[in-house]
């Protein structure tokens, strides 16, 4: 299947690297920014504040008139996942269109993940899922990074895999959707784990087994609602993990070295801080033990201190290894 007009929706950072990406593969690209006045700095100056230091390929035309969705071959959703249902709003996709979700989260409330959202909303559209570990700064600059991209089609994926892929940007496909969106999910609840050791100091040791954990916790929830487990060995699961638990680059990391240090950071651009109890919920109706993913969604509702929670974890009775 041939992919000529790519449009992604969200002139973010993540938004704006992508298009850069499909520009770059040679597909007529389209970028729809929030506002007239955003598209119009972006489309005169080909820069972006929220991807400094990064020129926005000339052949890209961004604009905030959302009807170039009806004409798009694939549509990548760049917006946060709490934005997700907001940002398809009045939407028009040609039948059997791929709507690939790029952000990694559950929505608050209903408990959906972002291709469900996307289902939802878009009835005859085919739902994706795009993820892995990536940063948009890196992907912007054509530094070397490889995803996963999800489709149920898995020629499909493919197929679109081949239109955006470069050298410097590696697309592996698979069918395994749910296990791909479990992975992004869950890893940025793990991340403000990570960033609260940083943040009280405790050593590369404990982030270590924090990780490692928090990995074990990922592959429990993960196996119990159908992913693969050679999804969640991959780039959208470990990979993901590893980078996001390791980099203050991270926004979830950085948010939880900042609660451990006392100085409440924003909340709105942490997608783990909106997914930690929403993800507790789902592990607690398989009975699924999540002992790390659970502390991090009481400190983030005000049930437990960073350090009463770091205690329970360190507290907790000795058993055997395994996932």
């Amino acid at each position: 299947m041939a992919f000529e007009r790519v449009t992604v929706v969200g002139a973010g950072a993540w938004g704006t690297a992508l298009a850069n990406v499909a520009a770059r593969a040679g597909c007529g690209v389209t970028l729809i920014a929030r506002d007239a006045a955003a598209a119009a700095a972006i489309g005169k100056t080909r820069q972006n504040p929220r991807l400094p230091g990064v020129m926005v390929e000339r052949a890209i035309a961004v604009t905030s008139d959302k009807s170039a969705v009806a004409a798009a071959d694939a549509v990548l959703m760049a917006v946060p996942a709490q934005a997700m249902r907001a940002g398809l709003g009045g939407l028009q996709a040609k039948p059997g269109t791929p709507v690939i979700a790029c952000a990694k989260g559950i929505e608050q409330g209903s408990g959906l993940a972002m291709t469900e959202v996307i289902g939802a909303l878009m009835p005859g559209a085919l739902p994706g899922i795009l993820s892995g570990p990536s940063f948009a700064a890196d992907v912007g600059r054509g530094l070397p990074t490889a995803v996963t991209l999800a489709l149920p089609d898995e020629a499909l994926a493919a197929d679109l895999g081949q239109a955006l892929g470069l050298p410097t940007f590696r697309i592996y496909h698979t069918s395994d959707v749910r296990g791909v969106e479990i992975g992004g999910a869950a890893k940025n609840v793990f991340a403000i784990a990570a960033g609260m050791v940083t943040g009280r100091k405790l050593g590369a040791s404990a982030a270590a087994a924090l990780t490692t954990r928090g990995f074990a916790e990922l592959v429990r929830f993960g196996r119990a609602f159908g992913a693969r487990t050679e999804t969640l060995m991959g780039l959208s699961g470990l990979g993901d993990l590893v980078l996001t638990c390791s980099s203050p680059q991270s926004r979830n990391f950085s948010y939880g070295m900042a609660l451990a240090q006392g100085a409440p950071p924003a909340a709105k651009l942490a997608e783990g801080a909106f997914t930690a109890s929403a993800l507790v919920a789902k592990a607690k109706t398989k009975d699924v033990e999540m002992p790390i993913a659970a502390a991090v969604a009481a400190v983030l509702d005000g049930k437990l201190t960073v350090d009463a929670a770091i205690d329970g974890l360190l507290t907790r009775p000795f058993r055997a290894e395994g996932v």
